[in-house]
């Protein structure tokens, strides 16, 4: 039997109206409005909490906070700029556990931005601690239309502690990621200016 998942990628807030990235103001329900919604069978939970089964280390980069990622797609533009911190992008992304399913029949899907009625990207705001660090890091280096595929370790990830009760603390992250849209730069406020400054990537 199926349960619902909702793996948010919400680590702090940003509230439209306030400008706040106060951990503190996110109600359940805006944590829930900014969820990603998938499924995962208490099986699949078990799997993923077992050790990391296929990196394919030697075809990926590996950066100085240890995320590791290869580029599958090319931009549509490669002299185009990556998003600025606060800067509107959708993402299209599907999660899996213990690997790619190219690479290990161990692979679990968790959570996917294709639904039953086609595919809905994934709003947020970059560089500002909406999503999880490993997403930050990436995002804010990817060009419009590139995709990659990314594996983020759990210090990167949902650390220790996991996430929706399907999520083990401390698994290894395997995400198809997409940035579909780069949008608008959000408007700050001096507060929000002085947040970005104390609070660096």
């Amino acid at each position: 039997m199926k349960s619902s998942l909702i793996s948010s990628l919400v680590f702090g807030s940003f509230i439209h109206g306030a400008l706040s990235w106060s951990p503190e103001s996110v109600s359940r329900r805006d944590t829930v409005n900014t969820a990603i919604v998938g499924t995962c069978t208490t099986l699949e939970l078990l799997s993923g909490a077992a050790p990391s089964l296929a990196d394919n280390s030697d075809d990926y980069t590996t950066t100085s906070r240890g995320l590791k990622y290869r580029v599958t797609k090319a931009p549509n533009d490669p002299d185009s700029f990556a998003p600025q911190r606060a800067q509107n992008v959708k993402a299209l992304y599907t999660l899996y556990l213990n690997g790619f399913p190219e690479d290990t029949d161990k692979a679990v899907k968790i959570d996917s931005s294709k639904g039953f009625l086609g595919e809905k990207p994934f709003g947020f705001l970059a560089g500002v601690g909406q999503v999880i660090k490993g997403w930050d890091l990436t995002i804010m280096e990817m060009r419009e239309g590139e995709a990659r595929k990314l594996i983020i370790p759990s210090l990167l990830g949902y650390g220790e502690k996991g996430a929706g009760g399907k999520i083990p603390g401390g698994a290894t992250l395997y995400f198809d990621v997409e940035l579909a849209e780069i949008g608008s730069v959000a408007k700050l406020g001096p507060e929000q200016y002085k947040w970005l400054e104390e609070n660096p990537l």
